[in-house]
């Protein structure tokens, strides 16, 4: 018999291997809430230097929890299962997938995936959260136990992306490549935030990073979970040299690479980059315009003179500018029938 949505939802083993949301659940339930014995769920600590990618893991799971709750929980074949229209994930989580598939082998699969009909496909369903859970249905040949409900593309990337967020399991490099693809998607950044969680600065040098390094060197590294947003911001310093570029392919390709775990594969490509490439070009202050001052009247009157290729500029200041000024733009047509003049008289032999 199928447990109820409220009855998953309520259930110690809902908040799988998250110690955040294990301590919100207690608050709730008191300290009679237990994990079964045999249960051990894969740690989704949250990663990253950047304090502005801690969010609130309780409110972000309620959200999660309310698309859950009160709806008919199903079996779904994982053959008519697609995965979500924008990737929110790199290959590399080996490890996470064999203790989760583990525990669903020997515990069953507690939490619920969210799937929607396929908006291009009858009969089949596409993905909205819970990937990993699919994946592990599959390779263990039973079917998914899933909730499904209709929802347009923004409410499926908002759902997405917050419950990733709430289990804190993504990478910074994972949530930059969300984030660029929902935008490569049409989304727009205010969506992108709230399906992050993240402000316009934050989402700006995700977007950076993303377009940056070259795609295939990100999926050569993988999710890079210990490597937070000021490493990846200096490793997209060394990218954006093209020279640069091609020394991180040779390190690609050497022997042995691709076996490294992820976190390795960063180490080593920043350090052999950084030590074998060349040194990002720093910007050159442009020159500004030259400038010169002009007072006259004891102070009554002064200007900044500049000049910037073609361009002349007088900007007057003080107590009689305002006057000076019309006087000027009054007799301009006088001065430069002047300045005619003199250069005439300077040319003639």
């Amino acid at each position: 018999m199928d447990l109820t949505a409220v009855q998953i939802a309520t259930s110690p083993r809902f908040w799988e291997g998250n110690m955040a949301r294990k301590n919100l659940l207690k608050s709730v339930l008191g300290d009679a809430a237990q994990s079964t014995p045999g249960a051990e769920r894969s740690s989704y600590a949250m990663r990253g230097a950047s304090k502005s990618m801690k969010v609130s893991i309780d409110s972000l799971a309620e959200n999660s929890k309310r698309l859950l709750e009160g709806e008919t929980i199903v079996d779904v074949d994982t053959s008519l299962i697609d995965a979500s229209f924008v990737n929110d994930r790199l290959s590399g989580d080996d490890d996470a997938f064999d203790e989760l598939k583990i525990s669903i082998e020997a515990s069953g699969q507690d939490t619920p995936v969210l799937l929607r009909p396929h908006p291009d496909a009858s009969d089949r369903y596409m993905i909205v959260f819970g990937h990993r859970r699919v994946r592990v249905a599959r390779a263990l040949d039973r079917p998914v136990r899933a909730v499904i409900k209709n929802m347009d593309d923004v409410a499926h990337v908002l759902a997405q992306g917050q419950e990733n967020t709430a289990r804190a399991d993504l990478s910074f490099i994972e949530k930059a490549l969300f984030a660029k693809n929902l935008r490569d998607h049409g989304q727009g950044k205010d969506i992108v935030q709230q399906a992050l969680t993240i402000d316009g600065t934050l989402l700006s040098r995700m977007l950076s990073v993303a377009s940056t390094v070259p795609g295939h060197v990100i999926e050569a590294i993988g999710p890079a979970k210990q490597i937070g947003r000021d490493r990846w911001e200096d490793f997209k310093k060394l990218m954006a040299e093209k020279a640069n570029v091609t020394v991180a392919d040779r390190i690609l390709a050497t022997d042995g690479f691709d076996e490294l775990d992820s976190d390795t594969k960063f180490e080593i490509l920043y350090s052999k980059v950084a030590e074998a490439g060349r040194v990002p070009k720093r910007r050159s202050a442009k020159a500004g315009p030259a400038k010169r001052t002009w007072t006259a009247g004891e102070g009554r009157i002064k200007g900044v003179i500049g000049k910037s290729g073609r361009a002349f500029s007088i900007s007057l200041t003080s107590k009689d500018s305002a006057g000076f000024g019309e006087f000027l733009s009054e007799n301009l047509d006088q001065l430069y029938a002047d300045y005619l003049a003199q250069s005439e008289e300077t040319s003639t032999p």
